[in-house]
């Protein structure tokens, strides 16, 4: 059997050749500079311009569609406001790994990425039983040095670190909640759809979110260079009979992974 050779198209010329097959309505209402970002946005999220891909400046981009130079740089730009593209003097425009955008609710990262078509992987650090620390304690309103299951998972996209997570979850919810979590069970779901299958409903969460450099231990974890940005998230969850289930101290990634939130203007008095 006699077996065909794989040609590889270049990155570079792959971007070419989307760009002369990218096909653009001047009539509609919709701007051009959004129509560009919209189709490179999809070729980006969908594979066909991977990460690494070097797109031509924006001189040789505009005279390739037609479009004013202005134009051509406002669809850059609202590229990489969205985090999918970084422009940098002396290496250009570039195509890097999608950052992930979640949105501010009660769902757990596991079934954020899962819904954005990413691919999650889990690795599950530690488990164990610990006593609570003053912090821990306070949040799921146990007495100090309680115990307490401490979990320390590190949560991948696609192959690429992008979370440490430490969850605290007290032993007096329902019998038999903490012997439920298994290294096998947190790898393969979600916390929170874990404790769901344990027969807890979770019904809110209070939430704290901020941001630091890294430290080098958090750095080598997640795949970043030292003094890197990361945002923190610290989370209690609560069940629908108002007992505090879960607390989660958070670090992500900043270069691949923001909050995202919509705000509504007050009713006028």
């Amino acid at each position: 059997m006699v077996t065909a050779p794989v040609h590889r198209v270049p990155a570079g010329e792959s971007a070419h050749r989307l760009i002369d097959a990218m096909t653009l309505d001047r009539n509609s209402p919709v701007p051009l500079y959004f129509q560009v970002a919209q189709h490179l946005g999809a070729a980006i999220l969908d594979g066909r311009l991977p990460p690494g891909t070097r797109l031509d400046n924006e001189v040789q981009l505009a005279e390739q569609l037609g479009l004013s130079r202005p134009t051509m740089r406002r669809a850059l730009q609202h590229l990489v406001d969205q985090g999918v593209l970084v422009r940098r003097r002396g290496i250009g425009t570039r195509v890097v790994q999608p950052r992930v955008r979640r949105p501010l609710g009660l769902s757990s990262l596991y079934d954020d990425l899962h819904g954005s078509g990413q691919h999650p992987a889990t690795a599950v650090l530690s488990l164990s039983v610990e006593p609570a620390s003053a912090v821990v304690a306070q949040a799921l309103q146990l007495p100090a040095g309680g115990p307490v299951t401490a979990i320390v998972r590190l949560r991948s996209a696609d192959g690429r670190p992008i979370a440490r997570m430490a969850n605290y979850l007290p032993h007096t919810v329902i019998p038999g909640f903490v012997e439920g979590l298994t290294v096998a069970a947190l790898e393969q779901h979600g916390l929170y759809q874990v404790i769901r299958g344990l027969g807890v409903q979770l019904h809110a969460a209070d939430q704290t979110i901020g941001a630091r450099t890294a430290t080098a231990e958090e750095a080598r974890l997640l795949g970043e260079p030292r003094g890197a940005a990361v945002l923190t998230m610290q989370r209690t969850a609560y069940d629908d009979h108002g007992r505090a289930v879960e607390h989660g101290s958070h670090l992500y990634a900043a270069s691949r992974y923001s909050f995202e939130l919509s705000m509504l203007a007050p009713h006028p008095s």
